[in-house]
């Protein structure tokens, strides 16, 4: 209808929202008990098969459709202002693209996504501070086991002075075993002071 932009009214009613912003101990702050200190992490809506937000996805991701991470990045970010954290976000990374996929797909899924994000929460976006140093694969097409091999020092970061006790907010598409998110948060756990938080477009349900 004319009103509506990207998603019909009837999708949105439909679409699965996690509601993890209200609960700090929710399924995504789970994946990453005993690996990694964050101060929060969430996704937005459950990703399950064949259903519209894998629809949502794929068409972000290998369909051009960037808008989609736009709308879901303006809808999300009304519940990441009710956090209550310590110290609030200052700067969004998006798990970053090696340089040959970003060749080869003309964009970052996850950058329209965290651009409205940072937008809503008026803090900058910066994709030059996390790098990833090796090109993979899809991670979806692996089971848990090679992800875990595979994805460890596949990330680094460059160090600047001025990135020093930042709480760095990394945005994903969609989470699944959180192994990817980990080596991100490695990196990034270089940088002296460095606080890290993590939200999703989808979480996998498993």
């Amino acid at each position: 209808m004319t009103n509506e932009t990207v998603l019909c009214t009837r999708c949105r009613h439909e679409i699965p929202l996690t509601q993890y912003y209200l609960d700090p101990n929710n399924g995504a702050v789970k994946k990453f008990f005993g690996k990694i200190e964050i101060e929060h992490a969430s996704a937005f809506v459950y990703f399950n098969k064949k259903g519209i937000v894998q629809e949502l996805i794929h068409n972000l991701k290998y369909k051009g459709h960037e808008e989609i991470g736009v709308v879901l990045g303006k809808w999300y970010v009304e519940d990441l202002k009710e956090l209550q954290l310590k110290t609030p976000f200052d700067i969004i990374i998006p798990v970053p693209l090696h340089p040959k996929k970003f060749k080869e797909r003309g964009y970052n899924q996850v950058a329209s996504f965290g651009k409205a994000l940072a937008e809503g929460l008026k803090i900058p976006y910066d994709d030059s501070v996390l790098y990833r140093t090796k090109y993979s694969k899809t991670q979806s097409k692996k089971n848990l086991l090679g992800r875990s091999e595979n994805i460890e020092n596949i990330f680094d970061v460059i160090l600047k002075e001025e990135n020093h006790n930042k709480h760095f907010l990394i945005v994903d598409d969609v989470l699944t075993t959180g192994a990817t998110l980990e080596a991100c948060s490695r990196a990034l756990l270089k940088i002296e002071g460095a606080k890290i938080s993590i939200a999703c477009m989808a979480m996998a349900n498993s």
